[in-house]
């Protein structure tokens, strides 16, 4: 065990962990940042997305050693304070969420994308979705809300 420091949504914390420790699991049970999901294990679903430096990363393949001195951001940190990222306020009308399993994933890998991307087309938002899968088959509306949350944002400068 050694001690990890990290940078988790603009937040200090330590961890006595492994430094080999996938960071999912520093998230969700050392620091209690649940919304971020275990879903294969193996990089392959996208339910674990964070940003690592504003890049989306899969956390249950990314060992804590690697986020050391580095931004983390999880689906906790979209929000600021009380107020809805555009994208989680584009979800929440297109009515997103079925089982909401995959959605923690979906709302990074889509943070991302409109952060380098602020005017995607349907063609960048699916490729930027690509890796993340969604049990419940919502994809059109997970399309619809990226590009409503893209126009928003446009919107308020």
């Amino acid at each position: 065990m050694t001690a990890v420091s990290l940078t988790v949504n603009g937040e200090t914390y330590e961890a006595d962990v492994a430094s080999d420790t996938p960071l999912l699991w520093v998230l969700r049970d050392n620091l209690g940042l649940t919304g971020t999901k275990y879903g294969c294990g193996i990089a392959e679903c996208g339910a674990c997305t964070v940003h690592l430096d504003g890049q989306p990363v899969r956390s249950c393949t990314t060992a804590v050693s690697q986020a050391q001195g580095r931004s983390v951001t999880t689906v906790e940190g979209l929000a600021d304070n009380a107020d809805l990222h555009p994208l989680q306020a584009a979800w929440i009308a297109e009515n997103v969420p079925q089982c909401g399993f995959c959605q923690s994933g979906q709302l990074m890998s889509a943070a991302a994308l409109l952060a380098r991307n602020p005017n995607p087309g349907d063609a960048d938002i699916d490729a930027a979705l690509r890796g993340n899968l969604c049990r419940c088959g919502t994809y059109q509306r997970i399309r619809r809300a990226v590009g409503r949350a893209a126009r928003d944002m446009q919107e308020q400068g």
